[in-house]
């Protein structure tokens, strides 16, 4: 099975940042993926007891998504809602037609080529290994790596010497199987939804005794994810979906991180695609937007780095950007 065949793409957008976060990613789908032949959907959580506000989309978002061929599907917030939004994209994967292969992407992602073309093998499920060495966190009293992964592994009676990489030595972060929740990808998002929630509620409200002072918020969707994917077959990428992390895709987060240390040309589709009026109208709305991209503030942070030479923490890219007075969210 490769990306060849028709699969579906979701993200999640709600009222707020995510909202033109979502315009861009579909703006950016449909001028750079033109074989892109699926469904965009958006899911949209819904009002109810566990948002304290109205979480939907501005209705001239909306309208613009949906001029863009996105389709916006709502879902209830049943166990995540406010207090852990990334939950979103756990109870959102209802919103994806069962039975059919599909991929999550973080709303903050640009689509910088056609992913059509990349060979995707949707029954071996993967996920984004862009990431850093975020969970779990050296603790004075932690019991280290090894047991806090095993315990989880044990927690699911899944095989956990299976999951490590040989090439990296014990108790070095990236020998177990870590991911950025970013983007992951599996045959039948019924599947792995339902496997996703009941993994990642069973470590929230009953953790193995190794998790005891280890914290969850937010780091609970990407310390399930791992579990998912090996309990269902998958595992880490290949290089053949190196572009999922690089020249396909560019999950920037935050506008002034996109102009720091992104590449040229993750800068020159961002320009490109939030040009037109249809597009730029809305996002002018939002500050950062603004600001950024349309006031060129964006450019002034690009000139405060050297972009083969980028400080090695992502701390301190930020620091710096503050201290210039050019942050924004």
């Amino acid at each position: 099975m490769t990306s060849r065949q028709q699969f579906n793409i979701m993200i999640v957008g709600q009222q707020g940042r995510l909202q033109f976060e979502a315009l861009l990613f579909a703006a950016s789908l449909r001028a750079q993926a033109p074989g892109f032949a699926g469904r965009l959907i958006v899911a949209e959580p819904q009002p109810g007891p566990l948002w304290p506000d109205d979480p939907r989309i501005t209705p001239d978002i909306a309208e613009a998504l949906t001029e863009l061929g996105a389709e916006i599907v709502p879902f209830d917030s049943v166990h995540f809602g406010a207090t852990y939004p990334y939950g979103n994209k756990i109870e959102g994967l209802t919103t994806l037609p069962p039975g059919e292969p599909f991929m999550f992407f973080d709303s903050d992602t640009l689509i910088l080529d056609d992913i059509s073309t990349l060979d995707i093998d949707f029954n071996r499920p993967s996920a984004s290994m862009r990431r850093e060495g975020t969970w779990p966190q050296e603790e004075l009293y932690w019991p280290g790596y090894t047991a806090i992964w095993k315990s989880l592994y044990d927690k699911f009676g899944l095989d956990f010497a299976s999951s490590l990489d040989p090439d990296q030595p014990d108790e070095y972060w990236q020998r177990y199987l870590y991911f950025n929740a970013g983007w992951f990808f599996g045959a039948d998002p019924k599947l792995f939804g339902a496997q996703f929630l009941d993994m990642a509620l069973s470590i929230r409200d009953d953790p193995p005794p190794e998790l005891a002072i280890q914290p969850l918020n937010p780091w609970l969707d990407q310390v399930a994810l791992p579990l998912v994917i090996h309990s269902l077959g998958g595992g880490r990428p290949g290089p053949a979906l190196d572009g999922l992390d690089g020249d396909m895709t560019c999950h920037w987060r935050l506008l002034p991180l996109l102009y720091a240390r992104e590449s040229d040309q993750a800068i020159a589709v961002l320009e490109q695609v939030t040009s037109p009026n249809k597009v730029k109208k809305h996002l002018k709305k939002n500050d950062a937007f603004k600001r950024m991209i349309y006031q060129a503030r964006g450019h002034k942070v690009r000139q405060m780095f050297d972009q083969n030479d980028l400080p090695r923490r992502e701390q301190q890219i930020r620091n710096r950007i503050k201290s210039a007075g050019f942050w924004m969210r």
